[in-house]
This record gives C-alpha cells, sequence and structure tokens, in this order.
C-alpha cells in the first residue's frame, strides 16, 4: 500500500514551497495510526511533518524554513 502525506495542514507556519512524501506502510500500521491520529484530533499529516522536525532538531540538521531564521 502506499500512502502520500500532503502538506496542506494550514494550523501551523507553512514553508513557500510545499513538497510530496511517499512511502509504504503495512495496512494495519496505517490503520491503527490514523486511528490514534483521529482520536488525538490531529491529521496523520501534522503528525508525519512534527515528527520530522523533530528528527531534524534531535540531530541537529538546520534547514532554511525553521522557525527563528
Amino acid at each position: 500500500m502506499i500512502i502520500i502525506l500532503t502538506y496542506d495542514d494550514h494550523t501551523e507556519r507553512m514553508e513557500s514551497k510545499t513538497a510530496r512524501l511517499t512511502l509504504l506502510i503495512d495496512p494495519e500500521k496505517k490503520k491503527a495510526f490514523e486511528a490514534l491520529c483521529a482520536a488525538q484530533d490531529q491529521t496523520p499529516s501534522q503528525v508525519v511533518r512534527r515528527l520530522i522536525r523533530e528528527y531534524l532538531e534531535e540531530h541537529g540538521v538546520d534547514y532554511a524554513t525553521r522557525h527563528g531564521r
């Protein structure tokens, strides 16, 4: 199964350009992930973007659209 995550949430600062991330995931994990996101009133895209930001920060990676730049 292919999941396409798009950057369409307008509740946080958006970059001037967006990109699409496509990944493969087990259907049961996808279902569980979507259910958890819904229970927390978040979209899967919001959660994945947060995880990516945290991962970059954890590893000291800087990028052009980082807040405070």
